[in-house]
């Protein structure tokens, strides 16, 4: 009883079987996109176009009347407070949900506009 011998697989065959399994780019659908991109590129500036590189500087807010958002609306109740103002008293006189309220006010004593007190007291910097 001979066994067969069963032919080797070279490891081109095996690279290849896998880019193709797996739907890996090869070198040439890469330069494919390359000069469809750069086709594309030559057609919008012939149309007369603007290409912006940079995004457009955000406008702020605040200047807007009657705009507030939630930061400033934490803000303005611990700004109207003569002392310190409690969580809880943030929390009746905002509206936000706990979750909101702790994020807004974390990221306000990051920015150094508000500072803690004692332990669930804030005052403004």
């Amino acid at each position: 009883m001979a066994g067969k011998k069963t032919k080797s697989v070279s490891f081109d065959a095996m690279v290849k079987f896998f880019m193709n399994s797996y739907n890996i780019p090869t070198k040439k659908d890469i330069d494919k996109l390359i000069i469809r991109l750069d086709r594309l590129e030559k057609l919008i500036k012939s149309k007369g176009a603007v290409v912006q590189d940079t995004p457009r500087p955000v406008k702020k807010r605040a200047g807007i009347r009657g705009a507030m958002t939630a930061s400033d609306t934490v803000m303005d109740a611990i700004k109207r407070s003569k002392k310190s103002v409690t969580f809880t008293d943030l929390q009746a006189k905002t509206g936000f949900e706990d979750k909101k309220l702790r994020n807004i006010i974390f990221r306000l004593s990051k920015l150094g506009k508000i500072k803690r007190k004692s332990r669930g007291e804030y005052i403004l910097a």
